[in-house]
């Protein structure tokens, strides 16, 4: 079976402490158990959880959904967007199946990145390991103001931003991602190919700006 692999990449820095922190545990939770009613996402999704605060740590190695147990988010220290995009194209490399004349792999990962500030260490270094690898949609979110879409540019054309990093907002966020996992599989499921383009997602709630 070909799975298709979702990376989360959330950032868990000191400015996260609090609401934003709760609303990303609320989220979590929200995309797992909507994700679970959905045929196709149960047959195809595998989930990973990485988190970035002064360092990158896989919380959940790829997981299938009826597995998958939320860990725990706790907020504090810096930024470490490139470690965790280091950290990412590492995993991925582990987890994700490549095709072989034999057999088909993975689809291509999707990503999803939230971050509510600008990265505290060597960003260009992770992105040219990011850029090493094929991925399938990666989207990256700006949460509140404090978060420069123009940093996130950089990883990826498909940026949104949210005004605020409050409860509701993130929630609107989580159940997008949700809605967009449960597009690209079935699409995976049904047509055999991946979804490549915004266009190609539900389109966002209006909590969640897209940046062009």
């Amino acid at each position: 079976m070909r799975r298709l692999p979702v990376y989360l990449l959330l950032d868990c820095s000191g400015s996260m402490f609090g609401e934003p922190i709760e609303a990303v545990k609320n989220g979590v939770q929200v995309l797992v158990s909507t994700l679970r009613q959905d045929p196709y996402a149960l047959e195809t999704a595998y989930l990973s959880i990485i988190t970035f605060d002064s360092n990158a740590r896989q919380l959940t190695p790829l997981t299938e959904l009826s597995a998958f147990q939320q860990p725990e988010l706790q907020a504090s220290g810096c930024t470490a967007l490139g470690e965790a995009l280091t950290l990412l194209a590492n995993r991925a490399d582990q987890e994700v199946a490549k095709t072989t004349p034999e057999k088909k792999g993975d689809w291509k990962p999707l990503v999803f990145i939230m971050t509510d500030g600008e990265p505290t260490d060597d960003l260009q270094k992770g992105l040219a390991e990011f850029k090493k690898r094929k991925w399938g949609m990666v989207v990256a979110c700006a949460a509140g103001a404090g978060a420069n879409t123009d940093t996130l540019k950089k990883i990826t054309e498909c940026v949104v931003s949210l005004d605020t990093a409050d409860s509701a907002t993130i929630k609107a966020f989580f159940k997008w991602v949700s809605a967009s996992v449960s597009a690209g599989s079935m699409k995976v499921e049904e047509t055999g190919s991946e979804a490549n383009s915004l266009s190609e997602l539900p389109p966002p709630p209006p909590e969640v700006n897209i940046v062009i």
